[in-house]
């Protein structure tokens, strides 16, 4: 079974989406502008868990320069990057 996927969401629904995965998978709240690296809420490896999630959660593809840190600091710049490459792709099809 696949997962939903939330392409109709906004920038709210994936962030509301995001925080509930981190939420059941660190058993620890979060908020959108927590900084998640520098609170170690994260490690290298559960970024990469993070990475896969998005791209099948949200069909996008995550690659190259967007595989920066700074794209995964927080849920909020995660939706952020989740809507950019939605736009994207979009305008690449």
């Amino acid at each position: 079974m696949t997962a939903p996927t939330h392409e109709s969401q906004g920038h709210r629904g994936i962030v509301t989406e995001l925080i509930t995965f981190l939420e059941s998978r660190t058993r620890a709240s979060w908020g959108e502008d927590v900084d998640l690296f520098a609170t170690g809420g994260l490690s290298s490896m559960f970024a990469m868990e993070l990475v896969v999630h998005l791209e099948r959660t949200h069909g996008v593809s995550i690659r190259g320069g967007d595989l920066r840190l700074d794209n995964f600091r927080t849920v909020r710049t995660m939706a952020d990057l989740v809507l950019r490459l939605r736009t994207d792709g979009a305008t690449d099809g």
